[in-house]
């Protein structure tokens, strides 16, 4: 008995065994293989995130960078240590008034 669909293209290109060898690769590829698409896409999501960071930390450094050069000057030493601090001379009072909803932030 002869096959009635061996005449058909579709049977023809499906029978081909390169297009099966080609098929096994991709879906290897794709699914399978330690380098696969989707390893690359969390991979690359990760470098992405790697990457904002670096340039968080890089506009970080350029701000502490300024403060430093800020700090060189004795005035500002004593402005810094006053503000963050909550320092002051000897013959000083220092009064902090807190209103309703408002937070002393401590760092």
């Amino acid at each position: 008995m002869r096959n009635p669909h061996k005449d058909k293209s579709w049977f023809k290109f499906l029978s081909n065994k390169y297009v099966w060898v080609l098929l096994f690769f991709c879906t290897w590829m794709i699914f399978l293989d330690n380098y696969s698409y989707f390893d690359h896409r969390i991979l690359d999501k990760q470098i992405e995130d790697l990457e904002d960071n670096a340039t968080y930390y890089q506009e970080e450094i350029k701000k502490d960078q300024e403060n430093i050069k800020q700090l060189k000057n004795s005035e500002q030493i004593e402005k810094y240590a006053r503000e963050k601090y909550y320092m002051k001379k000897d013959s000083e009072d220092i009064y902090i008034i807190e209103f309703e909803g408002d937070t002393i932030e401590k760092n």
